[in-house]
């Protein structure tokens, strides 16, 4: 399994930006996907999942209704938008699927919120 992250960046707070993960070596729409983060001297937090299909997404109460999971499973990619973004959003961002319990991690894509 191969998972590549792109469209970090530096963005000002209030900003957007999207990130997009492109998966390889797995069946792509037979799996939840998530995106997590960590920022440093933090924990990694669990930002978003979305389900095989699309049809049901969550989110972490701290991004809540200001970032967007979505996937296209014809492109075997998720993405992240990123909107309203706040300094404290500033971290590794990393999509990631676990297959029979097992987690496989892209190489991650920096975000940095800052004016």
């Amino acid at each position: 399994v191969q998972l590549v992250e792109s469209g970090g960046g530096l963005v000002q707070p209030g900003g957007s930006l999207r990130l997009s993960c492109a998966a390889s070596g797995v069946t792509f729409s037979s799996y939840t996907m998530n995106w997590y983060r960590q920022a440093p001297g933090k924990e990694r937090e669990l930002v978003a999942s979305i389900s095989r299909t699309g049809g049901a997404t969550d989110y972490a109460a701290s991004v809540k209704g200001r970032f967007t999971i979505s996937r296209d499973n014809a492109k075997n990619t998720v993405y992240l938008q990123m909107n309203s973004v706040k300094p404290e959003d500033t971290a590794q961002y990393s999509c990631n699927v676990y297959i029979l319990g097992r987690g496989a991690w892209g190489q991650g894509t920096q975000v940095t919120v800052s004016s």
